[in-house]
């Protein structure tokens, strides 16, 4: 016997998704079946399209369409699986997103400064961005924006209509960081309500259109000025970086803490300065490798990944050109695109969940 759509339907509904834990079909992930002659083509939407799950998900396909086609006597297929990606929205909740055109928001925050949490979101932002993404990164460390020189910004001038400011686009990221707006030299002397209202201006007064993911990069620290930041909006999650050593773990143990009391999902941490290789070719763990991914399994958080020192990053930040982190070498690119998908893959994992327990602040 043939197979037929319905045969390949019922192959496909015990290939689950290794992430969600449900089948294909049940997730609607499968969007095309065709069947000509002894070629099966199958199209699979997946949830994002930085999916570090593609090459076993086709595997586990292959294996299920040839094991039925085994099972109704007909011979083995030529199976082509065709692979797309939509990112799925948040779940809804009470109250509606002030930015209807973002499906996740994402906090970037540390428990003190110095850790490279700017870097961070910055790498997350463009690795999404080059997987095919469409992301916006916010610069909201209202203190002390560094975004727009790492982004190249400086020669940019800002443009709005109206009231409501256009974003700046570097490479297919939209971005808007408080430093084109002000004086260079201005000391953002601001208490906390000024703060939240100028954050507040920024992120909502930013024609951000259309995003898969809004990376905003937040203050470090734990106080009054990150929380209400990171309430301001409906958070699909928060990523928390640090430094290996003692010191910095103790304090991104609390911003972990922080995240978790207000009812924000910790998608992650992200090891930053996690070695440094030598001009003799040798790897030297400055701050003592290891010590964030050991504190994420001890408060059973995900691990996004590590991050090393490299000059060549430091030379990029400088000069504004973050797409060329991808292209210092190739270990480094897998290790950088390795922490942009798994950033992606506990977002899909919590829009599966659907936790619907997304704070808000109104801030007036």
């Amino acid at each position: 016997m043939p197979l037929t759509q319905d045969h390949v339907t019922s192959a496909l509904t015990t290939v689950l998704d290794p992430d969600l834990g449900k089948d294909l079909v049940t997730l609607g992930m499968v969007k095309k079946i065709d069947i000509d002659g002894n070629a099966i083509t199958v199209g699979i939407e997946l949830t994002t399209p930085a999916c570090p799950m593609k090459d076993r998900i086709q595997a586990d396909i292959e294996t299920a369409v040839l094991r039925e086609a085994t099972n109704v006597g007909d011979a083995a297929p030529e199976i082509h699986v065709e692979f797309s990606a939509r990112v799925r929205a948040a779940a809804n909740t009470d109250q509606p997103s002030p930015l209807p055109g973002v499906k996740h928001v994402i906090a970037v925050g540390a428990g003190k400064g110095g850790v490279g949490k700017s870097t961070v979101s910055t790498v997350l932002a463009t690795g999404l961005t080059k997987l095919g993404a469409s992301v916006g990164l916010l610069d909201g460390d209202i203190y002390g924006p560094s975004l727009a020189t790492m982004l190249g910004l400086d020669d940019m001038q800002p443009t709005a209509r109206g009231d409501i400011l256009d974003p700046f686009e570097v490479d297919g990221l939209k971005c808007m960081s408080i430093a084109k707006l002000v004086d260079p030299e201005k000391a953002m002397i601001w208490r906390g309500p000024m703060a939240h209202k100028a954050f507040s201006q920024l992120v909502l007064q930013t024609n951000w259109g259309e995003l898969d993911y809004l990376i905003i990069d937040l203050p470090p620290g734990t106080g009054d000025v990150p929380l209400s930041l990171a309430q301001l909006l409906p958070l699909t999650g928060s990523v928390v970086v640090c430094t290996p050593q003692r010191v910095a773990l103790e304090d991104a143990r609390r911003a972990v803490r922080m995240f978790q009391q207000l009812d924000v999902r910790v998608l992650g941490t992200v090891e930053n300065m996690s070695w440094f290789v030598g001009n003799d070719g040798v790897e030297y763990d400055l701050f003592g490798r290891g010590g964030t991914e050991k504190m994420a399994e001890a408060m059973q958080i995900p691990f996004l990944g590590a991050i090393p020192i490299h000059i060549k990053m430091r030379e990029h930040a400088d000069d504004g050109t973050p797409l060329l982190n991808f292209q210092i070498e190739d270990e480094l690119t897998e290790t950088l695109l390795s922490t942009c998908s798994e950033l992606a893959r506990q977002v899909s994992i919590a829009t599966e969940l659907d936790e619907g327990s997304r704070p808000t602040l109104t801030i007036s």
